[in-house]
């Protein structure tokens, strides 16, 4: 929704001053002379349950709109068939303005004055449909019309002018009915409430729209509607890649015509198990089944093209209202969530980074479009000041699964609602929330440069960090990609450009000719094992979690083990590597635990790995079976033996309990040590994030070490703005002596895909 023109309050030099590494697209370096979007809050949905979030409910926060002064959020949330109230007046300190319960799932909501507009489904089942529009009072919280629809409706908006307001009745289909392949009666249309006068006076009128679609003509299945200024509505057919245009004056359609196809190359299509991302493929004549839509300006309008059954072209368009495509963005939105991070490979089969909604806004005269990427969740700013030729300006991180997006230009936000909840995934539904203003753009914080071919070095999953020289870091990625690799980065300016991957090889079938650990009984890493480690090509699928730079120019790398000695249902198919590689990444040495420590092996094992004065210190993440405290393994080079220390962990502090472990380990020289300590929590139950020093010159085998705390990373890791991220798994000490630390985002499964790699600065 654009707020009216008396609401505009122009720039509002209200910028924060992020101390997060971070820029926006490497096309697009910002300085803070621009003026950016950056996200100053994110509301966890779970506060309007408890305070802190100590609660399993799952909530969600799906379509968002605001309050005719900007100072409320209202926001339809479907499990719990209730609509949430946010107070904005601090937009960078959201308040929980409460929820009311409804009695049906609401599924949107748009604002007209004094009044918030609500769509509630009330179908007993996919036949007998039902629907209400309840009229609320902001102020209040109460609602003091309910207008029966007829039907399940999908979307509600409001022109421009307050005269109408468009009711999408969408009828949905069961998809397990005959592979959901419609027509499945009712058939779908659109209502339109005329708002003259007092609220009591509205009336409404239905538009049908069975026999307008190509594809499925008695089951449209109309999905998202905009106004523009003329009172036309734009009505998206998903399923049926069709569009409608009507006229809310007299309600008669005006046109209406196929989305149409696209043709795709350098994207991936293919779901490879472990993932891989391969920008490889070409996909021909993709129908684009578009979901949300809104008006550029009275003659042309913008898709976000979802896809749902056979469509999905990864991407938005911009049509006129001819019907004539103007603008296709093709590829972009696949290879820019590759470029930073953020592509869910696990829907490369499917559709991709998957547009969900999308939203216009004027801000002091400068024009964007926003589109919200339900997959990759993120959402893609667009300078569209030629909108027949918009250019990508930013790519803003949001929660996990953002399904609305709001322009208030008025107070210079933007909003995105993400409806993603699983606890015990660490995700939590929040309500996103970006200021506009004169300011560096601090997202993403690592984007990686081309290929040979043209496409981003695609990257994810990114585990422990070590110090170069010459601002340069390397990185790891853990298990979730096969074909491990070695990341080099550049992080003299920001964003940290990702310059160059190198694939683990054992060339020298080091790795290949590896003598197995003796370990009794048939639970143990065999033959059958060590050979799915290595591909035909040589590259190797192990589970990189930490890496050193070695004093020869090489590599130290840790693998961690998998699977628990004794546990039937997580058996060990992997030992504990510790692996020396020249610079090149090729493996030169491979060496193991000695026997009775791999007798205890936990499924937490090797995290993270240092090299000092020829020796190498590796950190266990938890205890193994019979200790008390994870290890540090130190391994003496010249005499190829080891030794064991132990490390006091800090008690789990986290409302939702969980446990405590070991993440990286750096070398500070002179036998001292930086460790990262985190719990395996996420956004309110995260707790401890922290990094120690230790030190460990001529400590005894078997010692308890001690520790100083170095740094509380938790106020770090809220700068961003976002939720705190669960898993701070990478460290690096800089020759300046800063400090780099990064987070793991998964491979973007059960992830929102965020990573920030955070610069402290010299914290020593």
């Amino acid at each position: 929704m654009t707020l009216p023109a008396k609401f505009r309050l122009g720039a509002l030099a209200l910028a924060v001053a992020f101390s997060v590494t971070g820029c926006n697209d490497d096309d697009n370096n910002a300085s803070a002379e621009q003026w950016n979007f950056k996200r100053i809050a994110s509301f966890p949905v779970c506060m309007q349950l408890d305070a802190t979030c100590n609660d399993d409910t799952e909530t969600a926060a799906e379509i968002v709109a605001a309050s005719a002064d900007g100072m409320q959020l209202i926001y339809t949330d479907s499990p719990n068939d209730a609509v949430g109230f946010v107070d904005i007046t601090d937009p960078a300190a959201p308040v929980a303005g409460g929820v009311v319960k409804l009695d049906g799932e609401p599924t949107s909501v748009a604002v007209k004055g004094d009044y918030a507009l609500v769509a509630v489904n009330t179908s007993a089942d996919y036949i007998n449909t039902g629907g209400e529009l309840l009229v609320m009072d902001v102020a209040g919280k109460n609602i003091i019309r309910s207008i029966d629809l007829g039907g399940q409706p999908d979307s509600v908006a409001i022109s421009p002018d307050g005269q109408y307001a468009a009711v999408v009745i969408e009828n949905q289909r069961d998809e397990d009915l005959g592979e959901g392949i419609p027509p499945q009666l009712p058939a779908g249309y659109l209502v339109i409430v005329d708002m003259a006068g007092n609220v009591a006076d509205w009336t409404t009128r239905t538009v049908s729209m069975t026999g307008l679609p190509a594809l499925f003509a008695g089951d449209p299945e109309p999905e998202y509607v905009d106004i523009n200024s003329d009172n036309i509505a734009v009505v998206t057919l998903q399923e049926n890649n069709h569009i409608v245009l009507v006229n809310l004056a007299d309600g008669t359609v005006v046109n209406h015509f196929s989305a149409g196809t696209v043709d795709l190359s350098q994207v991936d299509t293919i779901e490879e198990d472990p993932a891989q991302i391969l920008p490889q493929d070409s996909l021909s004549a993709v129908v684009r089944e578009p979901d949300g839509v809104t008006w550029l300006n009275n003659e042309l309008f913008a898709t976000a093209n979802e896809g749902d059954m056979d469509g999905g072209s990864r991407g938005f368009s911009v049509f006129n209202k001819a019907g004539e495509v103007i603008f296709d963005s093709g590829n972009e939105l696949e290879h820019q969530t590759i470029r930073m991070g953020h592509y869910p490979d696990a829907r490369s089969e499917n559709k991709g980074n998957e547009p969900e909604n999308a939203d216009f806004g004027q801000y002091d005269n400068s024009d964007y479009l926003f589109v919200a990427s339900e997959r990759s969740s993120v959402v893609f700013v667009y300078d569209a000041a030629d909108p027949e030729k918009p250019l990508l300006k930013q790519t803003l991180p949001a929660g996990s699964g953002p399904e609305g997006v709001l322009a208030i230009p008025g107070r210079n936000l933007l909003v995105a609602a993400s409806e993603v909840d699983s606890r015990d995934d660490k995700i939590r539904s929040v309500v996103n929330i970006y200021q506009y203003a004169e300011q560096a753009s601090a997202y993403p914080t690592i984007i990686s440069e081309n290929t040979a071919n043209g496409t981003p070095i695609p990257w994810g999953a990114m585990s422990g960090l070590a110090a170069g020289t010459d601002n340069t870091v390397y990185a790891v990625e853990d298990s979730f990609y096969a074909r491990n690799r070695i990341f080099k980065l550049d992080v003299s300016a920001t964003p940290a450009k990702l310059t160059q991957q190198l694939r683990i090889l054992d060339s020298n079938n080091v790795l290949a000719a590896l003598t197995l650990p003796e370990t009794a009984g048939t639970d143990t890493f065999d033959a059958d094992d060590l050979s799915a480690m290595i591909n035909a090509d040589k590259t190797v699928n192990l589970d990189p979690e930490g890496i050193a730079v070695a004093a020869d120019g090489g590599f130290w790398l840790v693998s961690e083990g998998a699977g628990t000695v004794g546990d039937a249902g997580r058996p060990v198919n992997s030992a504990n590597l510790l692996i020396k590689t020249d610079a090149g990444a090729v493996i030169e040495e491979v060496i193991l635990l000695p026997d009775a420590v791999n007798a205890k092996q936990l499924r937490f094992g090797f995290e993270g790995v240092a090299e000092y004065n020829g020796k190498v210190y590796v950190a266990f993440q938890r205890a193994w079976n019979g200790d008390d405290n994870p290890r540090i393994g130190i391994y003496n080079t010249a005499t190829q033996s080891w030794q064991f220390v132990f490390y006091p962990l800090d008690t789990a502090a986290s409302q939702a309990g969980g446990w405590v472990g070991l993440s990286d380990i750096s070398s500070l020289g002179d036998g001292n040590f930086l460790i990262v300590e985190r719990d395996n929590q996420g956004g309110p139950d995260a707790a401890i994030k922290r990094l120690y020093k230790v030190n460990l010159s001529n400590v005894a085998a078997g010692t308890t070490i001690t520790k100083t705390l170095v740094r509380d990373l938790m106020d770090d890791l809220k700068v961003a703005g976002g939720l705190v991220p669960e898993k701070i798994e990478g460290l690096a000490v800089m020759e300046n002596g800063d400090v780099l630390i990064v987070n793991d985002n998964d491979g973007v499964d059960d992830n929102s895909g965020e990573t920030q790699l955070i610069n402290l600065g010299d914290i020593l």
